[in-house]
């Protein structure tokens, strides 16, 4: 069995190598039993004319046969090259030199087999020789220089032995050898072009496939970078934002019966809004790799109305502008989270491209729809650039890059949003008199709904804790968890690492007085991996062990799994009060009930 040949990778070596290579592995392919038929036809040649003519010479030709064949141990070795691959060229010249020989000894056969003008046997002679000629140039045929020697040293040895005797008949004979030569050289030689293009093009489609492998593979490692870069941006983005969420739902609770009560609201609603920004900025991945899912239900359009006009008043205002949104009781079916995000960024977009006059935010009924129509009085939007301003960072007008205009993200957020909603974006713009967005959402009939409240946070639908174990290593994390849980009444104790946490578990025991939760960060300090911490802590507490809730800003999969293989509840920062409440009070142990706290918190403003 012969070996595999080891081949240099395809963007080491030149096409013509290549094409060369291929050639070289076509003409040693089939060595073995070409070389038997050969030897088989020329002794069985040999006898007959032995037998009909009774030469010596015959005995000459069928020893000079005898050695040539002593090639073919030459020419096999190349099966045993662990090199022949990158030795093309060599072997290729090897066996030019071996066909040369070759077709030498049967170039004088008519010479020494033909003893005299016997027409039959020069004929039988002639045709045994333009049989060889013909199915060795069909196969010979992939290397040019191999079908040269192999052919015309035969033929001429041929040709010249038949016009030798100078009569007629043999004259005509030879002539006919050379015509027949010439023919089948012209036809080997089209094939062996249209097998060097066949080659060539199949190696160009490999090339084309490896370059478009290797696009791919780069594609792959963009994304994987990108990934882990998004991964790391939003445990590092995540970590403040938790901290303010929290401190502004403290502070709102503060200030619930005081006048600065409308400050602290709206400073979470712009909380909600930097939050919802940082998600669709981290999520823009996601949107395309189709991991986002819509959760439409129906939902009236006046919350989030409110809330978009009251998130954006403050800054339209520093711009000079007007913003106007329209009140309505219209009902629609769509996602929470997901619409709003599209139709701040639709305001967002407007406010910043809209250098005087203002924003007009309205929703009216067509048919089975609602529209949804975002006006400005901005710079417009060309006809040639109304496809284009869909692309991620591209803005219209801003060659400076003005960073106060954004990253030039935001309608490239709103077409995934639009898309992954099923709801039509339409377009309408003249440049320098302004913009027109419509957004088309399925209408939804409208229900009763309980009247909205001014609070920062619901209370939870279950007894609080009475004493919380909070292990983190950001110190504004642990502060905004102190003040938040001192609001509801909860006795918390905050600890750096895993030592800390024992030591307090060991001393919260030695009290009498255990602690109910533990709210344990994923990413501790140094490299420490919380979860494998929160579970080493909770066996240490007796009975049942301690309840534990993570939390966290990872966002890599795998860890992701890791968690929920754990079978452990997880939030994700930044985690609302109300969330991060509800969340406690499903940890508590049955039977355990914590005070009230001091006042009830509202719920944040929302869709």
């Amino acid at each position: 069995m012969e070996a595999a040949q080891p081949v240099p990778p395809a963007g080491a070596e030149p096409m013509a190598a290549r094409v060369l290579r291929e050639q070289v592995a076509m003409l040693y392919a089939n060595i073995g039993a070409s070389t038997l038929a050969d030897t088989l036809v020329a002794w069985l040649l040999g006898a007959l004319f032995w037998w009909r003519l009774g030469d010596p010479l015959v005995g000459v030709w069928l020893l000079a046969h005898l050695v040539q064949t002593l090639r073919y141990p030459v020419m096999g070795a190349y099966h045993r090259d662990p090199q022949a691959a990158r030795r093309s060229a060599h072997w290729a010249r090897v066996h030019s030199r071996e066909l040369l020989m070759y077709s030498i000894v049967w170039g004088l056969a008519p010479w020494l087999l033909l003893g005299g003008a016997d027409l039959p046997m020069t004929t039988l002679l002639m045709l045994v020789m333009l049989g060889l000629i013909a199915g060795g140039m069909a196969a010979m045929s992939a290397h040019w220089p191999s079908t040269l020697c192999f052919a015309v040293p035969m033929s001429l040895g041929l040709a010249s032995a038949l016009a030798w005797y100078g009569d007629l008949m043999h004259i005509f004979l030879a002539g006919c050898a050379l015509i027949y030569l010439a023919t089948s050289l012209y036809f080997a030689r089209l094939q062996n072009r249209l097998l060097i293009e066949a080659l060539s093009g199949r190696f160009e489609k490999e090339a084309l496939a490896d370059q478009l492998r290797e696009q791919m593979q780069a594609v792959e490692r963009v994304s994987a970078e990108k990934t882990r870069f998004l991964a790391a941006a939003s445990h590092d983005l995540r970590q403040p934002l938790h901290a303010i969420s929290l401190f502004g739902t403290a502070l709102q609770q503060e200030l619930q019966s005081q006048p600065g009560a409308a400050i602290a609201r709206r400073l979470m609603g712009a909380v909600g809004t930097l939050n919802a920004s940082l998600e669709a900025m981290l999520d823009i991945s996601q949107l395309d790799a189709g991991v986002v899912h819509a959760r439409p239900q129906p939902r009236p359009l006046q919350p989030l109305l409110r809330r978009l006009g009251e998130v954006f008043e403050l800054q339209a205002r520093k711009r000079g502008l007007q913003l106007r949104v329209r009140p309505s009781a219209l009902w629609v079916h769509g996602d929470e989270q997901l619409l709003y995000r599209l139709l701040a960024n639709l305001i967002d977009n407007a406010i910043k491209y809209t250098p005087q006059g203002g924003v007009l935010v309205s929703a009216r009924a067509r048919g089975p729809q609602v529209w949804v129509e975002v006006y400005d009085t901005g710079i417009g939007i060309a006809p040639e650039h109304a496809a284009l301003v869909f692309n991620e960072f591209y803005q219209v007008d801003n060659p400076g890059r003005d960073r106060s205009r954004g990253l030039g993200v935001g309608l490239s957020i709103v077409k995934r949003l639009s898309l992954l909603l099923s709801h039509p974006l339409q377009l309408h713009s003249r440049p320098g008199r302004g913009t027109r967005f419509r957004l088309c959402l399925p209408a939804a009939a409208a229900r009763s709904q309980a009247p909205e409240t001014e609070s920062a946070c619901p209370p939870p639908a279950g007894p609080l804790p009475t004493r919380v174990l909070v292990l983190d290593d950001e110190l504004e994390v642990r502060e905004a968890m102190q003040a938040l849980m001192q609001a509801f009444g909860i006795a918390v104790t905050l600890v750096t690492d895993e030592t800390q946490a024992r030591a307090a578990l060991d001393h919260a025991q030695a009290q009498g007085q255990p602690f109910d939760v533990l709210l344990c960060d994923w990413r501790l300090a140094e490299g420490q991996d919380g979860l494998a911490a929160a579970q080493r802590l909770q066996a240490l507490a007796p009975g049942l062990g301690l309840p534990v809730l993570m939390i966290t800003g990872e966002t890599d999969a795998q860890r992701l799994q890791r968690v929920h293989d754990s079978g452990l509840p997880v939030l994700f920062k930044p985690v609302a009060a109300h969330t991060l409440m509800q969340a406690l009070a499903e940890r508590v142990p049955h039977g355990l009930v914590a005070p009230a706290a001091a006042v009830q918190p509202d719920p944040e403003p929302g869709f």
